[in-house]
């Protein structure tokens, strides 16, 4: 394995080098980004303290929202600070750490979302048998299953990131570290290695989001055989898987299929699943949830009893 003895950090350019939308960004980045910890560590709260939300699906969301504070936590807080420095600069170690983090959580979100869309499956296609096969120990085997399947994937992130020879420019054309914009300063060929990136990311976020869409057109279709509220409740559920589903996977599979070359629009992109996901998922699995919206109202009447009390 070949590493950088030459580059010991890199200039991060960020969304903007002019001084006035810098600051728009760390205002506006910021909002965003204690909303995501706001509603994501709501629902991981509510989850964890009420009796009412203790089925699998509930407890995939609550990973799911782990997974999305972590994935944000992993370049948001960064992003905000460089954007009120006039030269943003990272080592390379915490570069290569960023680039761990990031696909971590990033990948260990798309697993939990298959785990969601299993989930819905067999509540749906086999309600009668749903307790059953969806056990608290095979819920929590699949989770670490996840945490396993992401370790591996973000390791070899890794090793290509290491295997990149860095000789010279060292200016990153981003806000955060990732394979994409390092290819371009490495100072070799990086065709095979730009093909192992498409065929491990790239391949992670097609091949899952192909099997999701097929999964949940087949779970719509058994619908069909449920009464009418039944029916409603199912499809308003699925519905808020698809949308997440199709808010994360788009754009990663927009950045990660194709050959290494970068376009303006990349960093937009990547603000929208990095940071615009993680803030959206709460709101759209709290509004379109009863049961998450009902949960929290009781805990948030308990805090105001107790508040009263004391």
């Amino acid at each position: 394995m070949q590493l950088s003895n030459n580059v010991t950090e890199f200039i991060l350019i960020g969304l903007t080098q002019d001084p006035f939308w810098k600051k728009m960004v760390f205002v506006t980045f910021l909002l965003f980004y204690l909303g995501t910890l706001l509603g994501n560590l709501l629902i991981i709260t509510t989850i964890k303290t009420s009796r009412a939300l203790e089925s699998p699906m509930y407890f995939f969301l609550f990973y799911l929202s782990l997974s999305d504070t972590c994935f944000s936590t992993s370049t948001a807080p960064r992003m905000i600070v460089d954007a009120l420095l006039r030269k943003a600069t990272i080592s390379f170690n915490q570069c290569i750490i960023q680039v761990f983090t990031s696909h971590f959580f990033g990948c260990l979100e798309i697993f939990i979302l298959i785990l969601m869309a299993i989930d819905r499956y067999v509540a749906i296609c086999k309600p009668l048998h749903y307790m059953t096969i969806m056990s608290p120990r095979v819920c929590g085997v699949l989770v670490a299953v996840a945490w396993v399947g992401s370790c591996v994937h973000s390791s070899a992130q890794i090793f290509l990131a290491l295997s990149l020879p860095f000789c010279g420019p060292n200016v990153i054309d981003h806000y955060f570290c990732d394979l994409q914009p390092l290819l371009k300063l490495a100072c070799s060929d990086t065709y095979e290695i730009n093909l192992l990136l498409v065929s491990n990311s790239g391949a992670i976020c097609t091949v899952s989001f192909v099997m999701l869409l097929f999964s949940y057109v087949f779970i719509l279709r058994s619908l069909r055989n449920h009464s009418a509220e039944g029916r409603k409740k199912a499809l308003s559920t699925c519905i808020s898987h698809i949308i997440v589903v199709i808010l994360f996977f788009v754009p990663c599979i927009f950045i990660y299929t194709r050959p290494a070359v970068t376009f303006p629009v990349d960093k937009m992109i990547a603000v929208f699943y990095t940071i615009g996901t993680p803030l959206l998922n709460p709101v759209i699995y709290t509004l379109r949830n009863a049961e998450v919206k009902n949960a929290m109202r009781k805990l948030w009447s308990k805090k105001l009893i107790l508040d009263d009390k004391r």
